[in-house]
């Protein structure tokens, strides 16, 4: 008995790793691990890891994390909001653009150009019209 005591404490518990609802572990390993998750094959979305742990006496454990993945290209729209209200026509700006190659910095297409916000237009006459009051003021003493 002893000796199966001693046998239950040297025996490390196992994981199992799942994602999403696949019936199938990605990976099934001792404890204490450090894993690397590939998350390049997963698709762009929201996914779950769900991790299976059994002890020794076979009591089973379950923790989910929910993540998301993102490795396509990063799109961004102008024009456009999530639940606006629109009719007519509308102008779009669309941009997609990838992470490319991690050697080299590409500048075209890395950045989505965006319109000028309209409380800079604002801040814009503010200043001309204070200027022109100022000229016309200092021109007139």
């Amino acid at each position: 008995m002893n000796n199966k005591l001693e046998k239950m404490k040297n025996d490390p518990c196992k994981v199992r790793l799942f994602i999403d609802d696949d019936e199938q572990p990605i990976a099934e390993l001792n404890t204490p691990v450090q894993f690397e998750l590939d998350t390049s094959k997963l698709i762009d979305g929201e996914h779950t890891l769900r991790i299976v742990g059994k002890s020794i006496n076979g009591r089973e454990g379950i923790r989910k994390i929910n993540f998301i993945v993102r490795n396509g290209p990063a799109i961004d729209i102008e024009g456009i909001s999530e639940n606006k209200v629109v009719d007519g026509t509308l102008p779009l700006m669309i941009n997609a653009y990838d992470k490319g190659d991690y050697n080299k910095f590409v500048i075209e297409g890395s950045e989505t150009p965006k319109s000028i916000p309209s409380w800079l237009w604002i801040i814009l006459i503010a200043f001309v019209g204070w200027a022109a009051f100022y000229l016309i003021t200092y021109f007139n003493i």
